[in-house]
Order: structure tokens, then sequence, then C-alpha cells
């Protein structure tokens, strides 16, 4: 197999980018940008750090970040499951990419930029649930705002409606299977909803 191994063969594969891929991109927000990314409850966030790069989701019951100025961004670290894979890329590298989506439509927003992580407590503070705060808080400075292009999610048919697979493997049992039976994936996946509920934030 030949693999692609320059930029100039790349691009000749491709051809060139059209003018509304190029005039699109903004460096902070503006109106439409911020009024898009404010409607966005959930967002896949892209990080990279000495030992390779992460993935993460990252959801909120509001939007899933908060505007301090029209060049920076902000992202309360909710309860997760304390790998801190991502953070650990934030306090090593910095680089960012967040792709923000709104259930329904099938456009994407993207922002690309450098990560900080504060616990500075006045801006936990302004992420409070009742006696709840994140335990940090992600700061983004924006470098780049663009739309996606919507084929990705029109080839999927992501928000069609359509139910799981019925055979769709849980986590239970992924647990099940990485443990070789000694963690109870059946019970994991029924304590589950519960210890949800009781650790949201």
């Amino acid at each position: 197999m030949n693999y692609v191994e320059d930029i100039e063969t790349l691009e000749a594969l491709y051809g060139i980018v059209g003018e509304a891929a190029s005039v699109k991109v903004a460096r902070r927000l503006t109106p439409t940008y911020r009024k898009w990314i404010m409607a966005s409850r959930l967002c896949m966030m892209t990080t990279v750090g000495p030992d390779g790069t992460d993935g993460s989701p990252r959801g909120d019951d509001g939007p899933v970040v908060m505007e301090l100025d029209p060049g920076t961004l902000a992202m309360p670290d909710w309860r997760g499951n304390n790998r801190l894979d991502s953070l650990r890329n934030i306090v090593t590298d910095g680089r960012i990419s967040l792709m923000f989506m709104i259930p329904g439509s099938n456009n994407v927003m993207r922002v690309n930029g450098r990560a900080r992580l504060t616990a500075d407590e006045a801006l936990r503070e302004r992420f409070r649930r009742k006696s709840i705060l994140p335990a940090t808080v992600i700061v983004i400075s924006i470098e780049e705002i663009y739309s996606q292009c919507a084929r990705a999610l029109l080839r999927s048919g992501l928000w069609n409606g359509e139910p799981a697979p019925a055979d769709l493997p849980t986590v239970g049992d992924i647990l099940t299977e990485m443990s070789e039976g000694k963690l109870d994936g059946k019970a994991y996946d029924e304590e589950w909803p519960v210890r949800a509920a009781q650790s949201m934030w």
C-alpha cells in the first residue's frame, strides 16, 4: 500500500479550497457564532499531550461553555472518571479543539485554540450547582472558529431518532471482558443510572 507522505501530493488529490470554506473563519466570537455556540449543550473536546491525543465529550444542561470575552471561553470540568487524560494534556501542551453540536442540526461549529486550567475560586463559583463547584475550569483562548461541513452528520443520520441496536454491548459488558470476569459488569450496568443521577455535577 502506498501512503501519502507530503502535502503537495495530498493537495493534488483534493483540489483548491472553496471561498466559503475560507471566508467563514473568525478569530473571536461574532454575533452569529456566539448565538450558535451558546445554544450548544454538547461538544467534543480534543487535546494533545506527550503521550498522544485524547478526545472527550463534554456536556451540560445549558450552554456547555461560558463566554468570558469575545476571544475567551470557559468550560467547567464536572465530575467524570478521574482519569484526567484531557486535563493532563492541557497542563502539558494546551492545544485544544472543540466541536459544538446541537441535536437536530447537521452543522457543527469548531473552535481551535489554546487552553489553560485554573482552580480560581471566583471563576469556579460562576458555575455553582447548589453546593457543588467544578474542581477546575478550562479557559480557552480562541484562535479560530468556523462551521464544519454537514456531510458527515447527514451521511450518518445521527439525528434520525433511531434506537440503539438491541445487541449493542454495554459498558458493563466491556468491563467484564476487559477484567476477564473479575468485575461484575451486570451489576455495574444496573447500578449506573442511580450513581449517575447522584453524581451528575
